[in-house]
């Protein structure tokens, strides 16, 4: 997909205006949250644009001196470089230009729950919780549970968490969906194959301003938090579960001491699945689309097995499978997935929008 000279300038044009914006020092407020991420999201754009525009403009130079019997032999080997450069130039600046998911550069909630398995489901649904843990480290993120429910055996059988960062919805958003695990659970004392599962989901959490929650739609209740085995974990009704009385979405935090830090998360984890929901009814039309590109993200559908007996984690959108368990469930081996779903997404978006 060539993009038109036209274009190229356009998109430079606006770039050296939100530039000349920005090093202004007159912007202030919303007004330059909003220059700002403008910005973020045009200089990747700007910058591959840039190296078609220049490339483009060399090829053409070199293309005038192959007139000139003493430079031909030059231009003709710098011609044939540039050449097989450009097509990768210009199929980057086309994947740059995919209409981008608004909630891309947005935090997200982590949402982790043990499925079908039993004990052995919680301690997976553990393993899988830590491998984001460490993922969202190497990325520069930040993790920040928002509650836990802890297995009597360890591992948990539910764990929500924020994750704050530079474009964390954006490479987790394809990880909602069934992951199941293959293993010798460690209580197994016959050495049999036992397949377990656990549930992620990935949500985009929004500002505040892009959901507003009436306090007269909310019924708040508080209880005393408890921890694996039912036991109490502290003698206070520092608990709390609300409920959105519209849809009848239930939220529940008892993650800290603090019944009003409690009540701010669970605000915000209600929040998030609200917009959620808002986010699947305005994407309606284009769910068959979604389902046509790497997955849809639904929770239903199963997006991954890890065999530990064979070491090999594989993802059966894609149909790829990498011989590398212990480095992806550590945390930095995931990346190389994320990065081919992400690869395969654009491909398919790309190829869309050629026919």
């Amino acid at each position: 997909m060539k993009v038109p000279a036209e274009r190229l300038d356009q998109i430079a044009n606006r770039f050296a205006e939100l530039e000349a914006r920005m090093a202004s020092g007159q912007l202030e407020g919303e007004e330059f949250v909003q220059a700002s991420r403008d910005y973020a999201e045009l200089e990747p754009v700007a910058k591959v644009a840039a190296e078609v525009k220049a490339a483009r403009a060399e090829i053409a130079e070199l293309e005038d001196m192959l007139a000139d019997p003493e430079m031909k032999a030059m231009a003709e080997e710098e011609l044939a470089a540039l050449r097989q450069r450009l097509p990768e130039a210009e199929r980057q600046l086309a994947i740059a230009m995919l209409p981008r998911d608004s909630a891309d550069n947005k935090p997200a909630m982590l949402e982790i729950r043990a499925g079908t398995g039993g004990d052995e489901a919680a301690l997976f649904a553990g393993d899988l919780y830590r491998m984001y843990e460490r993922f969202a480290a190497e990325q520069g993120w930040k993790v920040e549970p928002v509650s836990l429910s802890a297995s009597e055996v360890g591992g948990f059988k539910e764990v929500v968490a924020n994750v704050t960062g530079t474009g964390v919805f954006a490479k987790l958003k394809f990880e909602s969906g069934v992951h199941r695990v293959q293993r010798v659970p460690e209580t197994e004392s016959g050495g049999r194959i036992h397949t377990s599962a656990a549930t992620v989901a990935v949500l985009p959490e929004p500002d505040e301003v892009d959901v507003q929650i009436d306090p007269t739609e909310l019924k708040i209740d508080t209880y005393r938090a408890s921890g694996a085995g039912g036991q109490h974990v502290n003698t206070t009704d520092s608990a709390i579960r609300i409920t959105h009385l519209p849809t009848g979405t239930v939220v529940t935090c008892q993650d800290g001491r603090s019944q009003h830090k409690n009540k701010e998360k669970a605000l915000q984890v209600l929040r998030t699945r609200l917009y959620d929901a808002q986010r699947e009814a305005t994407q309606g039309a284009e769910a068959e689309a979604r389902k046509a590109m790497v997955g849809s993200g639904d929770r239903s559908e199963r997006i991954r097995t890890y065999n530990f007996p064979q070491g090999r984690v594989t993802d059966h959108r894609i149909g790829l499978t990498l011989q590398k368990l212990p480095q992806i469930i550590a945390g930095p081996g995931l990346g190389e997935l994320i990065d081919a779903l992400i690869a395969e997404d654009e491909a398919k978006r790309l190829a869309a929008l050629n026919e």
